[in-house]
């Protein structure tokens, strides 16, 4: 529990069971809430990708996949870390057409991940992808579609409270937009969480906008793949999160690279050996279609909703001994 503890006098305000039951509840009154909004079909997809494709996302580009040997073929696998780039390529084979989209359920293993109340070795998101026109790359078409997934949020919550009243606190719907650059000269001696908690506590919702490339100080807010979001268009959906006393990341999402973005941000980062892989190379070809999407905590969501001061109280995952403890004496009820 290397950045959150459990909040002094903290209660959750559902026993285990009835837990349980809303968490059912908000997953299925957010897809349709999501799937209304966006004008997105639900699919399959795959728990583990061929690495060979490319298609796996490479997160900050240090973190180790779970790859297994298939003894049938003798070739291998990676279980999935996203499917960033994944559902760009479906909606290709899949013939969707402009404006139209999908969604799925994507479950993880991220084994190098931090843990904490906030984060688990387990990743549990709906993966969204969308086809847009090239007029539609823009921050407009950005900040349009955060402001339908804030209301569909913000609608699922208002749901939940008819069926448990004692959920109470209702999110913003007024999304504050902010570049991390704007963060940085805001709040200049603040580290880059610093500032998101900083700008939450006045703001309360917010699209932090423009995350991957180097800012002004020759730092980065965070670190995004750059083969999938353009780091122009693109940003986190936060929410200010009472129970824990902090700004709380529900979503990250983008426009996605075109091949001019691509192969800037290839160079950039220095992944040029990207280019060779099927992925890549359909892409800066133009032949993957113009795309928007991102990925929405499943957990991270129902621990804002249910008023939940651990992710581990709506997933089932493996945890430290000190977390296991630190819970246990705080009567936090991990699945």
């Amino acid at each position: 529990m290397s950045r959150h503890h459990i909040p002094e006098g903290y209660q959750s305000v559902l026993p285990v069971y009835e837990t349980q039951t809303a968490i059912g509840m908000t997953k299925r009154v957010f897809e349709d809430q999501l799937s209304r909004a966006l004008n997105l079909r639900r699919v399959s997809t795959p728990l583990f990708v061929d690495p060979n494709t490319g298609l796996n996302d490479n997160l900050n580009g240090i973190e180790r996949p779970v790859e297994f040997e298939i003894r049938e073929t003798g070739t291998h696998a990676q279980i999935v870390h996203s499917l960033a780039k994944w559902k760009r390529m479906a909606l290709h084979l899949y013939g969707f057409p402009v404006g139209e989209g999908l969604y799925t359920d994507m479950n993880a293993i991220r084994r190098d991940e931090a843990m904490d109340a906030l984060h688990s070795i387990y990743v549990d998101q709906w993966d969204w992808e969308k086809i847009i026109d090239r007029s539609e790359r823009s921050v407009a078409t950005l900040k349009a579609i955060v402001r339908q997934i804030v209301d569909a949020i913000c609608e699922t919550q208002k749901n939940l409270s008819s069926m448990y009243p004692a959920l109470t606190a209702p999110l913003s719907r007024n999304v504050s937009f902010v570049t991390t650059q704007e963060l940085e000269d805001i709040y200049p001696d603040l580290t880059p969480r610093e500032r998101e908690d900083a700008w939450l506590k006045e703001n309360k919702t917010a699209f932090i906008m423009k995350i991957g490339g180097l800012l002004n100080s020759g730092i980065r807010h965070d670190g995004r793949a750059p083969d999938y979001d353009d780091w122009e268009l693109n940003g986190d959906i936060l929410f200010w999160n009472d129970v824990l006393g902090c700004a709380f990341e529900v979503s990250s999402m983008g426009i996605r690279v075109d091949a001019a973005s691509l192969d800037r941000q290839l160079k950039e980062s220095g992944c040029d050996d990207r280019r060779g892989l099927p992925f890549h190379a359909a892409l800066l070809a133009d032949q993957l279609p113009l795309t928007i999407g991102g990925g929405i905590g499943q957990s991270r969501l129902c621990m804002l909703l249910l008023r939940k001061a651990h992710i581990g109280e709506v997933q089932v995952s493996l945890w430290d001994q000190a977390t296991r403890t630190a819970c246990e004496q705080a009567g936090v009820s991990l699945l």
